[in-house]
């Protein structure tokens, strides 16, 4: 019944987010993510991403190489992946640009049946269950395609993508699981509060969004970060308020977040903390999650993007 990971930053995993977002900076940027969540609970659920990608200004083409890897539970259920990404710019207007993008991903999946106690062993007292030989002695492998779309202007941009085209069989053990394709949809607007005299941001407000869909299951993130100078601190709201989940019947609220994050020349910083909201409050204990992005420019670069009137909109945290 579980959905891919997510991240609560989820414009600091700007190429987990959407293809589309390859290549979306000056030059090149590295990124990675962590997010340690409902660390309380046995079991944790831990998720990383990282990804190195590049812009080509004489192909207006992105480039990205993305892994990523979660484990869930006690028995370490992991899940890890290799993806190339791709993008293309198609400048529509002085002021409008649409990224299309697609990726090709190859995963592995196993889990460690050490972990695992079965019926059997519990009824006859057994040290080792006839259930083992049910699963694969070696990680289940499948590759994975998605694609997506980004168009922005000035101050919003919004997007959709897709993942999980060709639904790949996850399944462990004999028979199918098919992974559901999951489904989303983001934007935002960067408010400019005020500037220097060079027209560079001083102090701003973004506002943001993001559906997400996946199965039967969906959900709304949506907030907003100020941003003075070097700092940023944020707020959001994760759920679906107006809709009952398909679980329990109740509203779907999921959690509440803060964020903070600092940026030093070119190396920016993000921590945010999910306090649950939903019937886990109790025992969860939250959710830890750090970003950490490097913008890679020469001097030349930076100066052309200073000069160019057609900017992507900064989408940070």
């Amino acid at each position: 019944m579980a959905q891919d990971p997510q991240f609560t930053q989820f414009y600091a995993a700007p190429i987990y987010l959407n293809h589309g977002f390859a290549g979306n900076t000056t030059q090149a940027r590295a990124t990675i993510n962590y997010r340690n969540q409902w660390p309380a609970m046995p079991g944790k659920f831990i998720s990383y991403a990282a990804a190195f990608d590049y812009n080509l200004d004489a192909l207006n083409s992105g480039f990205a190489v993305a892994l990523q890897q979660d484990r869930a539970g006690t028995a370490a259920l992991r899940s890890s992946n290799i993806a190339l990404h791709y993008s293309y710019t198609l400048r529509v207007s002085r002021k409008l640009a649409l990224k299309p993008g697609v990726y090709f991903s190859y995963t592995f999946r196993n889990v460690d049946q050490t972990d695992l106690v079965f019926g059997d062993q519990l009824i006859y007292d057994n040290p080792v269950s006839n259930s083992n030989q049910s699963f694969s002695a070696e990680p289940v492998r499948y590759p994975d395609l998605g694609t997506g779309l980004v168009g922005y202007m000035k101050n919003w941009w919004a997007g959709m993508a897709f993942h999980h085209l060709n639904r790949p069989n996850q399944s462990l053990i004999e028979g199918e699981a098919r992974l559901p394709m999951r489904f989303s949809m983001h934007g935002g607007y960067n408010f400019v509060i005020s500037q220097n005299v060079k027209k560079q941001q001083i102090s701003s407000v973004t506002a943001v969004a993001h559906y997400k869909a996946q199965g039967k299951w969906d959900q709304v993130d949506i907030g907003a970060y100020y941003r003075y100078k070097i700092i940023t601190a944020g707020f959001y709201y994760r759920g679906l308020p107006l809709f009952k989940n398909n679980t329990y019947a109740q509203p779907n609220h999921d959690a509440i977040a803060a964020l903070i994050g600092f940026q030093y020349k070119d190396l920016a910083f993000g921590y945010s903390y999910d306090l649950t909201i939903s019937k886990l409050i109790t025992d969860s204990g939250g959710s830890h999650e750090i970003s950490l992005k490097w913008e890679i420019a020469s001097e030349k670069k930076k100066r052309k993007r200073r000069r160019s009137k057609f900017l992507i909109p900064c989408a940070k945290f």
